[in-house]
């Protein structure tokens, strides 16, 4: 798998050159252009050529060649433009980076052992641990019920988007709620362009419902961020950060117990 970003990079360097002018703020190109630049660089193709853009848009960073070509405040990202169609587009910063300031609370971990045993990766076990111990809950102070995870579907203007999973919410005055979670690992990214397409998928799927995107991360030391998001006139915004630690029962003490009562928030 180390040749991947190499192998990665060259595809879409050769695409985003094929079309790119000084000063330009978008560069579109077709999917089918992806096999085209493979042919040309002689490079093998992926079975899933998604897998290239997906790699980009959510994994890892873009090549330094056409990061070099975004002024110093923006950056490149890679946007959905169709069936078929995806385009570069500056953007403002656009990772969701966790503070490093923010105080703990600790949760008394109810997840079975055997999820834990068993997880397959970080997001999957994410997932688990937010769907067990009510984190969702916790976080948004709605009463959530997941509907569905991994959810594939369309939305209009996008494509194809996936949500890692999707909850229903209810309030005390029994207003409905949808919140699309992304969940990330460690040291994976969390992106705005994620948050673009569940508010798009949510507008389309789900217009009845109050949209509340919410995205998680592992972060290095074992805990849990917990963002909410909104759109504002400078694009997505962070409006909401929790870290949430889960700790078995023995170790959460009176005294936290009693420091959280007076807490401001």
């Amino acid at each position: 798998m180390s040749d991947k970003p190499n192998r990665y990079s060259q595809i879409i360097e050769d695409i985003f050159f094929q079309h790119y002018q000084e000063g330009d703020t978008v560069v579109a190109f077709k999917r089918s252009e992806i096999i085209e630049a493979a042919n040309k660089l002689n490079i093998e193709l992926p079975k899933n050529l998604g897998d290239i853009t997906y790699s980009f848009r959510y994994r890892v960073s873009l090549p330094e060649r056409i990061k070099a070509k975004a002024p110093a405040d923006q950056e490149w990202v890679i946007r959905p433009a169709g069936q078929g169609r995806y385009k570069f587009e500056l953007s403002a910063q656009t990772d969701i980076i966790p503070s490093s300031l923010l105080v703990e609370t600790k949760i008394p971990d109810s997840t079975p052992g055997v999820i834990g045993k068993y997880a397959l990766n970080d997001e999957q076990a994410l997932l688990a641990r937010l769907r067990y111990n009510r984190l969702v809950d916790v976080f948004t102070g709605l009463t959530c019920y997941s509907l569905q995870n991994h959810l594939r579907t369309t939305a209009p203007g996008i494509g194809q988007v996936e949500t890692d999973e999707i909850y229903i919410g209810l309030d005390r005055r029994g207003v409905h709620y949808v919140l699309p979670v992304q969940a990330k690992g460690r040291g994976e990214k969390l992106g705005i362009i994620q948050i673009e397409q569940d508010l798009a998928m949510c507008a389309a799927k789900f217009p009845d419902l109050i949209c509340r995107p919410v995205a998680a991360q592992f972060l290095k030391n074992g805990a849990i961020a917990l963002f909410e998001l909104e759109p504002t006139d400078r694009g997505i915004a962070v409006s909401t950060e929790k870290h949430y630690r889960l700790v078995a029962a023995d170790e959460l003490s009176p005294e936290e117990l009693q420091a959280y009562r007076l807490r401001s928030f």
